[in-house]
């Protein structure tokens, strides 16, 4: 059967996409960012998952404000990148994995979660920069991917406990496909900011470093994080940290912290990032 393996979370900081398109990784301030993936580059190369299943959220491109999904899943074959004001990225097109996310959607509707089927989407940098930060710039990206967008954008996003029970109920769906596939699910956006307001610009490194600390350790803590919390801590946009809760969900209680990483800033954000792996294949792959 497939089994998800690992888990990895990643801000998704659209200066991070422009530093690679323009080539200005190297430059002091960007440098700095870019070598705390290094280790993660090393780590997916390793892994090689079969297909990757990336939560983040959509910045009003492919969908608007007259329609705007909670849970939008995937379907397609393919994602090209969309144009966010200055043109497609110059990433590669998604492809995706129409079975397995047949597969999912079927699982997880009948589990009574109200997915959106999407067979037509673009996808903008919430998804094609973590894509970057773990596997480079590929000519194709290495493995089929399925996109899971979640509303955090307009009010009312899911809670926490939401999105930690689609967690829960997406590594059911995955555990029943027959085919063998290591399968790496990916939670983007984040961590505090905010980019509008009396308070833009607002980072709050204590809260960030306990929401890792807590990601690996009591998930179920954060998983009672009540809305106002994020915004009073963690700004208007620190509400996509609700997407971390899917892919934690979605791994084993037992899990180990493979590595993580923190800098602040990353243009008005903090940027965090940590691999979980599965215990159960952590350990089979250290023997």
């Amino acid at each position: 059967m497939a089994r998800i393996v690992a888990g990895v979370t990643s801000s998704h900081v659209p200066a991070i996409g422009a530093a690679i398109d323009n080539k200005r990784t190297e430059e002091p301030y960007w440098k700095r960012v870019f070598s705390g993936f290094e280790k993660s580059k090393e780590w997916m190369a390793r892994i090689r998952p079969d297909v990757v299943i990336v939560v983040y959220n959509d910045h009003a491109s492919a969908f608007s404000v007259e329609l705007i999904p909670t849970f939008a899943l995937g379907c397609a074959t393919e994602f090209p990148p969309t144009d966010e004001g200055w043109g497609p990225r110059p990433v590669p097109v998604v492809k995706g994995h129409p079975e397995l996310a047949a597969h999912i959607a079927q699982s997880v509707i009948l589990d009574e979660f109200d997915l959106t089927i999407v067979n037509k989407m673009t996808v903008d940098h919430g998804l094609t920069v973590p894509l970057n930060l773990v596997f480079g710039s590929p000519r194709e990206w290495p493995c089929p991917v399925i996109p899971l967008a979640v509303n955090v954008v307009l009010y009312p996003p899911p809670t926490g406990h939401r999105c930690w029970m689609l967690g829960r109920a997406l590594r059911k769906a995955v555990e029943s496909y027959p085919e063998d596939l290591r399968v790496v699910v990916f939670g983007t956006g984040g961590m505090s900011h905010q980019i509008s307001g009396p308070r833009a610009g607002l980072i709050n490194s204590a809260f960030d470093k306990d929401f890792l600390d807590n990601l690996t350790r009591d998930p179920e803590k954060l998983v009672r994080i009540p809305h106002v919390e994020y915004m009073r801590e963690a700004g208007a946009e620190g509400i996509e940290l609700v997407m971390w809760l899917i892919m934690r969900g979605a791994l084993d209680d037992d899990v180990e912290e493979v590595y993580r990483f923190y800098t602040v800033p990353a243009s008005n954000t903090a940027v965090g990032h940590i691999i979980l792996e599965n215990g159960k294949f952590a350990r089979r792959s250290k023997q």
